[in-house]
């Protein structure tokens, strides 16, 4: 028999998801990220979908470049932290790749490789992440160094946002680093905007925005309401199913550690789920699942394998009852909260042996 718990991928859902990106940044080409495995989605299940679509697909790895390049893809990839080391500039030039460039050490093995052939490079500038980049006051001087010594193509400006929320001003803040330094960055494309500031901060589109998070339908805040009147959909809802139900009486405990007893007779359901599938552990009083529409707590410690929760207002509940942990119902972003984390983590975490089905 075949394990119950699935991740749904709904094709649909993304397919609206990109079409409310594509309205909101009408103006700008679209960086649709796939990194992380397509935030734990299977980049094999996503690519399809917006190969026509896109502009141009922003991943982490040379293999996830070269899956794509091997599976047809002919527009711009962009390699959002550039190369690791210099063995890897054979393939970024041979699968046609375009790079980020963001210290000394990369820009100096670039000139050394000396390419007859030409490469797409965007300078990363450092505005005040303070985790990649240049410092904005070297900025033109980078950009004089690349043009003299390395065979490129085209230079985009690239930087990312530390605070893109709703009501912040650290993206002025950001861009206004780089104007004061660099009078004439508008002769350059640029790459400012990531989700966030594709939603809320319109005047930092420019020409490429990157999106991920709201590609998959949860909040770059964290908080669902933030993006609720979006009409931004998730793709991606875990269910399970209940593989027993336990009565038990007052006093009795649930799970390792003793460390919930119940205080009154339950039905509890043992649900196929548990942290080696991504689920976490550290679960609060305000986390639930959805069964039969019903939202419940869960009881005791997370298993490796296995979820129990309450049971006993659900008392249609039987062993097959299908599950929601996150997804179209429970909001992603409202189990993470629950537990002190972000929706990106656990869409990240979610592991291999959870199969991933499209729908």
């Amino acid at each position: 028999m075949t394990r119950p718990i699935s991740a749904i991928i709904n094709i649909n859902s993304l397919k609206n998801n990109f079409k409310i990106i594509r309205n909101i940044a009408f103006k700008s080409k679209i960086w649709l990220v796939l990194k992380a495995d397509a935030y734990g989605h299977g980049i094999k299940n996503i690519f399809p979908v917006l190969n026509k679509k896109s502009n141009g697909f922003a991943i982490l790895t040379i293999d996830e470049a070269i899956f794509l390049r091997i599976n047809g893809y002919k527009k711009p990839i962009l390699l959002l932290e550039g190369f690791f080391n210099k063995e890897e500039l054979y393939l970024i030039y041979k699968y046609n790749l375009t790079i980020t460039l963001h210290n000394k050490w990369q820009l100096n093995t670039l000139i050394k490789y000396k390419s007859k052939y030409p490469i797409n490079i965007y300078i990363k500038i450092n505005t005040g992440m303070n985790r990649l980049g240049f410092p904005t006051k070297n900025i033109i001087k980078i950009i004089n160094i690349v043009k003299n010594q390395i065979n490129v193509y085209k230079i985009t400006l690239m930087t990312h946002f530390a605070d893109a929320s709703i009501n912040s001003n650290f993206v002025k803040k950001q861009i206004n680093n780089i104007k004061k330094y660099i009078h004439n960055y508008y002769e350059f494309p640029c790459s400012f905007a990531n989700s966030a500031a594709t939603l809320w901060h319109s005047y930092s589109h420019y020409d490429w925005i990157r999106t991920g998070i709201i590609l998959y339908g949860a909040s770059p805040t964290g908080d669902w309401k933030d993006i609720s009147k979006k009409k931004i959909k998730p793709v991606m809802t875990l269910k399970s199913r209940i593989i027993s139900i336990q009565k038990i009486l007052p006093g009795q405990i649930v799970g390792y550690n003793c460390n919930y007893y119940t205080n009154k007779k339950r039905r509890i359901g043992i649900i196929a789920c548990g942290y080696a599938d991504g689920y976490p552990r550290n679960i609060t009083a305000k986390t639930y699942v959805l069964i039969k529409g019903i939202k419940t707590k869960i009881l005791g410690n997370v298993c490796m394998d296995m979820i129990a929760v309450d049971l006993i207002n659900i008392p249609t509940a039987k062993i097959g009852s299908s599950v929601e942990l996150w997804g179209e119902n429970l909001k992603i972003d409202d189990i993470a909260k629950s537990v002190n984390t972000i929706g990106y983590e656990l869409m990240c975490s979610l592991t291999k042996r959870v199969p991933r089905i499209l729908k």
